[in-house]
């Protein structure tokens, strides 16, 4: 993957805005499923031109957020301590680092966790608990290992940080090239161990 060129597109998504108007929800993901084919902002703008408001803006985020996930995963997915998963219909297992499986999840620092960021760095583990019991509720809920990757913008315009796939990058390689099992949180949800972790990542380097 091109990934100047992907922190490019993205960069040109933003002056768009980032409203959601509702839930993400089955209906509309399958109303705008062709952002899985549209590499750049203007075919996207293109494509999306006829649309209401509220489905071309859903259309863009969902845009956004497919793309930066997949320049994410392609980072891990280049580090020689990462095999990709070959099975691309695998919705619970993204990559293995070490032999270790994992689903990874950019997440924007969260409003509802009620807290500030100073807490939730001090508190890594409640704030995982928090993401895996508020996240994914529409297609990928799933209780498995997962990676979080929490962006944080002093100017809380946290979604923006998705698009600076440099910084992203930098975290990303730091990060598994000191991984260690041992740091990472276990949980048990009911059906066996799971193993998660944190990423945090703020437009002023990495936390």
């Amino acid at each position: 993957m091109d990934l100047e060129r992907l922190e490019k597109e993205l960069k040109n998504r933003l002056p768009y805005g980032y409203s959601w108007g509702k839930k993400q929800d089955n209906s509309w993901d399958q109303q705008t499923n062709f952002i899985y084919k549209t590499y750049s902002v203007s075919k996207l703008l293109e494509k999306t031109q006829h649309l209401s408001e509220g489905l071309r803006n859903y259309a863009l985020n969902r845009w956004y957020n497919y793309w930066s996930a997949m320049g994410v995963e392609d980072i891990f997915c280049s580090h020689e301590n990462v095999e990709a998963n070959k099975n691309i219909y695998d919705k619970l297992i993204d990559f293995r680092i070490n032999d270790i499986p994992f689903d990874h999840k950019t997440s924007i620092f969260p409003k509802g966790f009620n807290k500030d960021i100073e807490y939730a760095l001090n508190n890594k583990r409640e704030l995982i608990q928090w993401l895996y019991d508020n996240q994914s509720q529409q297609g990928r809920k799933h209780l498995e290992n997962r990676l979080f990757i929490v962006l944080y913008d002093k100017n809380h315009q946290h979604w923006k940080m998705k698009a600076e796939i440099s910084l992203l990058k930098q975290a990303i390689e730091q990060y598994v090239q000191d991984f260690n099992i041992k740091n990472l949180e276990v949980f048990n949800f009911g059906n066996g161990e799971v193993l998660s972790d944190i990423i945090w990542i703020q437009n002023e380097g990495v936390l």
